[in-house]
């Protein structure tokens, strides 16, 4: 039961770093303004680039090992279909979701695995948290200057719906330990599923909005990002 406190401190650790993200979004003001432009779009990159990082380095990998690949390609496809269908109806009723849709695709997932692992004796479960903590902020930040930029909604309530959001981590933490650590096959099949909506979310919606015309700096923000996937990876891997 030790490790069930763990997954729930540590999932909402993780997730609290979306509001702090937003936090940061909400006070961030850099002179010139051509500084501040070439900073918010090397942070939309940075966040497309962990986005990827989760795909290549967590999402997938640990799921291949459960599912055979015509199970995981199927659900890829499916996984990209249905944020598809979901980009169509945000688009329908002009919400802008985006950033905020990808970011939840990969925390939720990666919280249940996190819960998986500290069931199994994974040592690398609290490396794991950190991982998803770094990966929730820039995609925090993102997901707040989209949503502030195309709707009324006050910061105030916009962080504190990210905080209410942050709740997730420890239930899908919880259904991890309890449930599909003994089911890695659907576990596996969930994680493929959010890999293919993030890799559809990262090149419909964020990597258009991080190129910037003639500015060649925020496109390193996607290599940054994705390099600290492997960092975490490593970290996880030898933990």
């Amino acid at each position: 039961m030790e490790s069930l406190h763990f997954v729930i401190i540590s999932s909402l650790l993780a997730g609290l770093s979306m509001p702090l993200g937003g936090i940061i979004a909400s006070v961030e003001r850099i002179q010139p303004n051509w500084l501040e432009q070439e900073f918010r779009h090397g942070i939309i990159a940075f966040g497309g680039g962990a986005l990827l990082s989760a795909v290549a380095l967590v999402l997938v990998p640990e799921s291949l090992d459960h599912v055979g690949m015509s199970m995981a390609a199927s659900m890829l496809i499916l996984g990209g279909v249905a944020f598809a269908f979901m980009d169509y109806f945000l688009a329908k009723k002009q919400t802008p979701a985006g950033q905020l849709l990808a970011m939840l695709s990969d925390f939720i997932p990666e919280a249940m695995a996190l819960g998986a692992a500290f069931a199994t004796g994974n040592g690398g479960g609290l490396l794991l948290a950190a991982l998803i903590a770094l990966q929730n902020l820039p995609e925090g930040f993102n997901a707040y200057r989209e949503i502030k930029s195309n709707s009324h909604v006050s910061s105030i309530k916009l962080i504190l719906g990210f905080a209410a959001l942050a709740l997730l981590g420890p239930l899908a933490g919880s259904a991890g330990y309890f449930w599909l650590a003994q089911q890695q096959h659907i576990l596996a099949a969930i994680m493929m599923f959010a890999a293919g909506g993030i890799l559809y979310s990262v090149f419909e919606d964020i990597a258009p909005q991080a190129r910037l015309e003639n500015h060649w700096s925020p496109p390193l923000g996607a290599v940054l990002g994705f390099t600290l996937g492997v960092v975490g990876h490593y970290l996880t891997s030898a933990g």
